[in-house]
């Protein structure tokens, strides 16, 4: 029930993330990068919104992975089940009850922020906060996609906290060929990110991109950012 009001609420907020894109995109064939995936939101939300020529989709998950291969059959989608990072390596992906919050990091649970989301995800039923960890295969975006690829539209980032590892990771005449970064920043200290959003602003600002959009998520320590290259 939780989760339905805030698909909900969530709805306006993509109201105006679609309307900024809309007003700089116009109606132009774009490339788009979707790290974390999920369960296909961003996907559609492309898909059904703008002129796509190609969307590059990572989903490390395999349950979700699986579904969203099923779900989207479209020659424009290339979907790939791998996390994203800093380097090509093998990585734990910590899996919770709420599959937007499993994450390759560690969770704080003396946090009070994580004490109230598990109260909430958890209440009345008979699963546990954590369903266990799966193996993942992380790549480089550079080495993986970047390298190959002229322009990209958009690249958006939500993984739960490992925003700034896949920024880091992207090599910096890669970094020329992006024009807008869309990507989620959790201000809570449940996640264990080891940085902060200052570390992604000077990475970012660093490359020649500005902050164009800013965005608070209702009932949670996050925000969604949009930079642009100038």
């Amino acid at each position: 029930m939780i989760n339905i009001v805030i698909s909900f609420i969530d709805y306006f907020d993509k109201i105006k993330i679609l309307k900024f894109f809309k007003k700089n995109l116009h109606d132009k064939q774009i490339n788009v990068i979707d790290i974390g995936a999920h369960k296909g939101e961003t996907l559609k939300f492309f898909l059904d919104n703008f002129n796509v020529n190609k969307i590059f989709a990572f989903e490390p998950n395999k349950k979700l992975f699986t579904k969203i291969k099923k779900k989207f059959i479209d020659t424009r989608i290339h979907l790939f089940n791998f996390g994203v990072g800093l380097k090509n390596e093998r990585k734990k992906l910590n899996l919770t009850i709420d599959s937007a919050s499993s994450t390759i990091n560690k969770i704080n649970t003396n946090t009070e922020y994580f004490k109230r989301k598990k109260k909430f995800l958890v209440f009345g039923k008979k699963k546990s906060f954590f369903l266990g960890v799966q193996d993942i295969e992380v790549v480089n975006l550079s080495e993986f996609i970047l390298n190959k690829e002229k322009k990209i539209d958009i690249l958006k980032i939500d993984t739960e906290g490992y925003e700034f590892n896949i920024l880091q990771g992207i090599h910096q005449l890669d970094f020329k060929k992006i024009r807008f970064i869309y990507f989620e920043h959790h201000y809570d200290l449940m996640i264990d990110k080891k940085y902060k959003f200052e570390d992604i602003n000077k990475l970012l600002k660093d490359n020649n991109f500005s902050l164009k959009f800013k965005l608070k998520m209702k009932f949670r320590k996050s925000f969604e950012y949009i930079y642009e290259s100038k």
